[in-house]
Formats: C-alpha cells, sequence, structure tokens
C-alpha cells in the first residue's frame, strides 16, 4: 500500500494540514472535503488511487487539523477558504489537477475552476452541488433562514447541526447498511468541531453559504465553455443535496457520466470500492485521452 504523508504548510500567514500521497511526476487529484468533516473523509480513497496518482487532500480552515482562527482575525467565507486553497497549491506548485469535490469542498471548487479555468483538468463530484435542483428543502429550509436574517431564533435552528446526532444523521441517513459506517466518523467530527470558538467559524459559513447559489450561472457557464470532463457520483439516499442535483450536470454537460449508488450523503464510508473503481475508470479514460 502506498504511504500516505501528513503534512502542514503556512498559507497567508495560516498553519494548513494536508494529506498527501502518489509519486509527484504523477497527475494531480485535489480532494476538497465537505462538513462538518476534514481530508480524513479521503482516508481510505488516497491509498486505494495512489498508485497511479498523485493525491493533495487539505483540511479548511476552521475544520481537521489546520488552524481555526477566530471570525474576528479571519473572514470565514468561500472565497477566502477558496483563496486558501490556492495558496497551498500554488506552494505545492501544482499548476494543473483534477479535483474531487463533495459539499464544502464544492464551492470552493467552483472559485477555483472559475478563476484558472484551463488548471482543472477534470471534476468528480460527489454531493458537490452546483444546481438549485440538489438542495433538499427539509434540509435547507433553516440555513437560508439564518442567512436571509440572522438572529437568535434562526441561529439555534442550524446550531442543532453542530451536535452530534445532526452528525451522526449526516453520515446514516440514506444507507441501507449502516453498520459499514464507523462511528468514530462522526466522533471525531463532533470533537473537532467543539474547539474553543469554533461554533461562530460554522456559523459564519453557514450564513455565506447563501453566496454560492448566485455563482452557479457563471458556473454553468464555464460547464458549457470548457466542457470539462465530469463524474458526478451520488449517494441516491442523499437528504442533503439529493440526487437531482447530480443528474442536472447533463444540462450542461451532455458527456458527463453520472452515477447513483445506494448510499447517503458520505458515500466513501458505505461504497468506497465502487467509489475508487468508477473514479480510476473515469480518470484512466480521460487522461488517456489527452495524451
Amino acid at each position: 500500500m502506498m504511504a500516505v504523508h501528513h503534512r502542514t504548510a503556512t498559507v497567508n500567514g495560516q498553519r494548513v494540514f494536508y494529506r498527501e500521497a502518489g509519486q509527484g511526476a504523477a497527475t494531480v487529484v485535489v480532494l476538497l472535503h465537505g462538513f462538518p468533516t476534514s481530508s480524513r473523509m479521503f482516508r481510505h480513497l488516497i491509498p486505494a488511487l495512489a498508485d497511479r496518482y498523485h493525491l493533495v487532500a487539505p483540511d479548511h480552515l476552521g475544520f481537521g487539523y489546520s488552524d481555526a482562527p477566530s471570525p474576528d482575525d479571519f473572514d470565514y467565507t468561500f472565497d477566502a477558504l477558496a483563496d486558501v486553497t490556492e495558496g497551498l497549491l500554488d506552494h505545492l506548485g501544482v499548476s494543473h489537477y483534477a479535483m474531487y469535490v463533495q459539499d464544502y469542498g464544492a464551492p470552493i471548487g467552483w472559485r477555483l475552476a472559475l478563476r484558472r479555468p484551463h488548471a482543472v483538468k477534470a471534476i468528480i463530484t460527489q454531493s458537490g452541488n452546483a444546481y438549485d435542483e440538489g438542495f433538499v428543502p427539509e434540509f435547507w429550509r433553516a440555513v437560508w433562514a439564518y442567512a436571509n436574517g440572522p438572529g437568535p431564533e434562526t441561529e439555534a435552528a442550524v446550531r442543532r447541526a453542530l451536535e452530534p446526532e445532526a452528525i451522526r444523521w449526516q453520515y446514516l441517513t440514506g444507507v441501507s447498511q449502516p453498520d459499514l459506517v464507523d462511528p468514530d466518523t462522526w466522533v471525531l467530527d463532533h470533537a473537532q468541531l467543539q474547539r474553543e470558538g469554533n461554533d461562530r467559524v460554522q456559523l459564519a459559513l453557514f450564513r455565506d453559504y447563501a453566496t454560492n447559489p448566485p455563482l452557479y450561472p457563471a458556473v454553468h457557464e464555464y460547464f458549457r465553455t470548457t466542457q470539462v470532463p465530469l463524474l458526478a457520483i451520488w449517494g441516491a439516499g442523499d437528504m442533503i443535496f439529493g440526487p437531482q442535483g447530480a443528474l442536472a450536470f447533463a444540462n450542461d454537460l451532455p458527456n458527463a457520466e453520472i452515477h447513483l449508488l445506494d448510499g447517503g450523503h458520505f458515500l466513501l464510508e458505505s461504497q468506497l470500492d465502487t467509489v475508487a473503481g468508477y473514479i480510476r475508470g473515469f480518470l484512466g479514460r480521460t487522461f488517456s485521452a489527452k495524451t
């Protein structure tokens, strides 16, 4: 099995933790995690791909083992998180790459692609939304209410997303065999969110999430213009970003490869081998066609 390295870099004065594996000369795949987890969500996928690809998986600021400065000292927006990710890739000398985006990783990844469209050679999106069709109203109602009217009443509803049972719900909902999901996932995610002051970090990002849908028309234009190769692989039982979000990529990318699997929001926990197989096939076809 290929070795996975656990490293840090200083980007714009902040300590960024990242996992890295594979040969430096290989095609780079950047793995961008979602809420409420970290690069740990890729702990099994990285060694499954590292024999052929160079994997880089950072923890966003406020998550995992990266710094979590106070919102008084850092402006927690998706633009700012994209700045840090872009800075890390520049620090590592990564100028061209494929990217895997999930949940929060998607709006960060879309910003990177819009800034440097020719840098992104392929996209894997796993519950990484880019269309209004993907939002499950029952989940998002509280987020939109808080973003549109921050206050004690709307804040109380979104704070529940930081509680252990809510995090557990994200991992198990839609999974037909929940005993495949390691309980360490939600326990460790909750523990890392409990860093002092981290609730304010997460609340700031909940508020800023409303900036993402207005970006979608530019993302769709990017898709239509570049026809970037894209694999959408989704848990059919995801109750945060529903399967309609996966199917919608075909609106602008008619050659997109789309798969709905038996699973939920964190598909790698129950469908690792299937997902890895689709990724290896997709990347193999994509990059052999470019050579």
